[in-house]
């Protein structure tokens, strides 16, 4: 994948952006917000990879069925049941809201 390259503009602002996330002015979230839309690949990673163990106790500690928990992430069962095996491992919107589960419980959903 090409990225296109940051102009002298872009740079002065993802510099003065982390500065600003150093001195404690602007959050972590909103940060990394900035540096993905601009960095693209380089961009520090947003979301933990997750484990099949870890997938299984995240839904075991919610007292959620595989077919409950696909339905709050908006999945099918069987991915579900894939993650939970390792055959496939969680990308994007789905990885990211079950690091929410893990992290604030499935509260955080509701």
């Amino acid at each position: 994948m090409m990225v296109k390259a940051l102009s002298k503009l872009t740079m002065a602002l993802l510099e003065t952006a982390e500065d600003m996330r150093d001195a404690g002015l602007m959050g972590e979230e909103g940060y990394r917000k900035i540096t993905i839309r601009h960095l693209g690949p380089d961009a520090p990673p947003t979301a933990t990879p997750i484990t099949p163990e870890e997938i299984r106790s995240v839904r075991e500690r919610a007292h959620l069925s595989q077919a409950a928990l696909a339905r709050y992430l908006n999945l099918t069962t069987g991915y579900v049941s894939q993650l939970e095996r390792g055959t496939k491992q969680a990308k994007g919107p789905a990885l990211a809201l079950l690091n929410v589960i893990r992290r604030k419980g499935i509260e955080a959903l509701l």
